[in-house]
């Protein structure tokens, strides 16, 4: 079983790689490529793999982890926000589109269970690839993507009580008490998910990500996942939306950010089969035998969810522009509508011939997908410059056109909240600049975030951690990771996701300098050499050295990354090439002592700069400072004189500030301070 497992992925994804690879490069979505290399390497196509039960195992896995995904990235509060377009335009588009189906199919001469089947089969759109689409450019929180998300919502709900309804239109009788059951599972799943997304989880995670272990972290995510996703599918709900709702749970949390990282690189892999397992549902020689029919009813199926999902958009208020993209985006079959087909087939609702159609018909529609959202595109931006009332071209509920809340810009990025990183902020804070923190500690997240500090938790290597801080508008990024391998990985993605930012490093280690500026760091602050540039900066201060050729010696020193100070055969500038001219003078304060020979006398009677070589440049009198002395300035006791002179004459002086000796031979006591 294994075996036959890894032959059938083997081949499906080696087939893919050259499919995918030209697609890219006529730059047609991949998403295409995939259903393209499922045709091909299924039993219809050349039939490399005739078996695919355990193909859509794996497929349904994607979804599920798809759903789990957007449920992360869509949080509760905003979930509430969309309650009109789950409610109202779900609600809508579903029934007008069943209703609209069932009527063309009892029109053919089907009976009115079979046609309000059809209905209902061809009312549902794809979530996967309509989400995996607008995620790829960047449009899940525009309006037409909110809206769509809205509605595909309202579908996924709908779906689990459409399975509930096929026994009923096939004539099978069920318990009186189905429904009333569901409704205390569906109570009771709300319940749990409130309860979970506001305690347990952010309870959990903080505990587990204390232990900063990446491993665990990973672990306890996907369990958390599959966790719900396993309740919701034993309360007879679908996986997806106990993926979806788990996905909202952890979103609550300060550590969403991180669990999408770590889940999306399996929500991609698992997704790519979940697309290649519905190519391999087309059938071509049914195709073959009926082109005409399923080509037709494929543009039927089009042309009637596109109008009936503008309209539905339409009213519930927003403009022509959404109606339009909205239309094209769900006018497809969806991928739940197979799996409701197959019921409906071993119901008796469905012949063998059109199970087969119905299945070719509804593969067609999502391979058409991307070109009918493009093609959407085109049309609202024509439909937009047609003279049409103004009501259809700007919309009818106001609320909903309020302006999106704009991101940062042109901000810094801060990774780490040690110390540097928090005296980064402080000045960031002092500039007006605006700035996001990524820190991986947990504690320091939730103890910052209390206090109003832009930061949340996550690995800055990963690409939705930065992302998430606004990488793409950043201008400036201060990585303070002492690790040098997260730092490297850390500039390598920034780099990658901003090639215009601005990457300020910090490193412990000389040799990693050379290796941060090749992956893309415009400047690394060494932490031993910016020591010691400092040490010696203070040195040559005591020298008495003026503050601009320190500052000139400072810069060529850190210049060309430290060059002079990593390269001894390259000639430095010598101290001596420095104004040392007061080497050997020093300044220092002393204190007048009661009794002591200065103590009474005028600067002239004591004749200091003639007797000693030593000048008296100011006097502190009960902390008032005395700059302009006279020779007829009088000391008195207790005055704190500033005297410059050489480190010998400074030495000779001390003792006419000090008390005099006694006749009991009693010590000289001598006060003094030194600057």
């Amino acid at each position: 079983m294994a075996s036959e497992i890894l032959r059938d992925l083997l081949i499906i994804f080696g087939l893919s790689i050259p499919v995918v690879f030209t697609f890219s490069r006529l730059r047609i979505a991949p998403l295409v490529g995939f259903l393209l290399a499922g045709i091909l390497a299924g039993p219809f196509g050349l039939g490399l793999i005739s078996e695919g039960e355990e193909i859509e195992l794996l497929a349904e896995i994607g979804v599920v982890l798809l759903l789990f995904t957007i449920g992360i990235e869509f949080s509760l509060k905003e979930l509430l926000k969309l309650r009109r377009i789950v409610l109202l335009g779900g609600g809508l588009q579903l029934s007008i589109t069943a209703i609209a189906v069932a009527f063309f199919f009892f029109w053919l001469g089907n009976s009115w269970e079979n046609s309000v089947f059809m209905g209902l089969l061809v009312a549902l759109s794809s979530t996967a690839i309509v989400l995996k689409l607008l995620q790829e450019r960047g449009e899940i929180y525009s309006a037409h993507g909110r809206t769509s998300l809205g509605i595909l919502i309202f579908q996924d709900v709908a779906a689990v009580l459409i399975i509930i309804f096929i026994p009923l239109l096939a004539g099978t009788p069920g318990e009186d008490t189905v429904f009333f059951e569901l409704i205390l599972k569906g109570a009771g799943l709300i319940v749990l998910t409130l309860f979970s997304a506001r305690y347990a989880v952010p309870f959990l995670m903080y505990q587990i990500a204390r232990t900063r272990n990446s491993e665990l972290f990973l672990l306890s995510v996907v369990v958390i996942g599959l966790s719900v996703a396993w309740l919701t599918s034993m309360a007879g709900l679908s996986l997806a939306l106990g993926a979806f709702l788990a996905g909202l749970i952890i979103s609550e949390s300060e550590y969403s950010v991180q669990a999408l990282g770590n889940v999306i690189p399996f929500r991609d892999m698992f997704m790519s089969i979940f697309f290649i397992s519905i190519g391999m549902l087309l059938d071509l020689d049914i195709l073959r035998e009926h082109l005409l029919l399923i080509l037709a009813a494929t543009f039927t199926v089009l042309c009637i969810k596109v109008l009936v999902n503008a309209l539905c958009t339409f009213l519930i208020g927003f403009p022509l522009n959404t109606m339009v993209l909205v239309g094209f985006s769900l006018s497809q079959v969806g991928e739940f509508s197979l799996i409701l087909a197959g019921v409906g087939f071993a119901s008796g609702l469905m012949s063998s011939a059109i199970y087969q159609e119905f299945l070719d018909v509804a593969v067609l529609s999502m391979v058409l997908t991307p070109f009918i959202m493009g093609v959407g595109y085109r049309t609202a931006a024509f439909a937009q410059n047609l003279p049409l009332p103004r009501i259809l071209k700007s919309g009818w509920y106001g609320k909903f056109h309020e302006p999106p809340e704009k991101g940062p810009e042109n901000h810094l990025i801060i990774v780490g909240y040690g110390v540097n990183g928090r005296n980064v902020a402080t000045a960031a804070r002092a500039a007006m600049i605006p700035y996001r923190v990524i820190d991986i500690n947990p504690e320091t997240v939730r103890q910052e975030k209390l206090k109003g500090t832009p930061i949340f938790y996550g690995d800055a290597a990963q690409k939705d951690v930065l992302e998430h801080a606004g990488i793409r508008a950043a201008k400036s990024v201060v990585v303070t990771a002492g690790d040098p391998v997260s730092a490297r990985r850390i500039i390598e993605a920034a780099r990658r996701l901003n090639p215009s930012a601005h990457i300020i490093a910090r490193t412990h280690f000389l040799s990693e300098l050379d290796q941060l500026y090749s992956i893309g760091a415009n400047e690394v602050i060494s932490d031993e050499f910016e020591s010691s540039i400092e040490l010696f900066a203070r040195v040559l201060h005591s020298y008495l050295v003026p503050g601009n050729e320190i500052d000139l010696l400072s810069t060529e020193l850190r210049a060309d990354n430290y060059r002079i100070l990593r390269s001894p055969e390259i000639r430095r500038k010598m101290v001596c090439e420095l104004a040392l001219d007061f080497a050997d003078v020093e300044v220092q304060s002393m204190r007048v002592v009661k009794n002591s020979k200065a103590s009474g006398k005028t600067l002239g009677e004591l004749e200091i700069r003639k007797q000693y070589g030593v000048t008296v440049l100011a006097i502190s009198r009960s902390h008032k400072l005395i700059s302009e002395m006279r020779a007829e300035t009088e000391l008195y006791p207790d005055d704190l004189l500033l005297l410059i002179g050489s480190p010998e004459r400074i030495e000779e002086i001390k003792g006419l500030f000090a008390e005099e000796m006694t006749f009991e031979g009693e010590k000289t006591v001598t006060e003094e301070e030194t600057v």
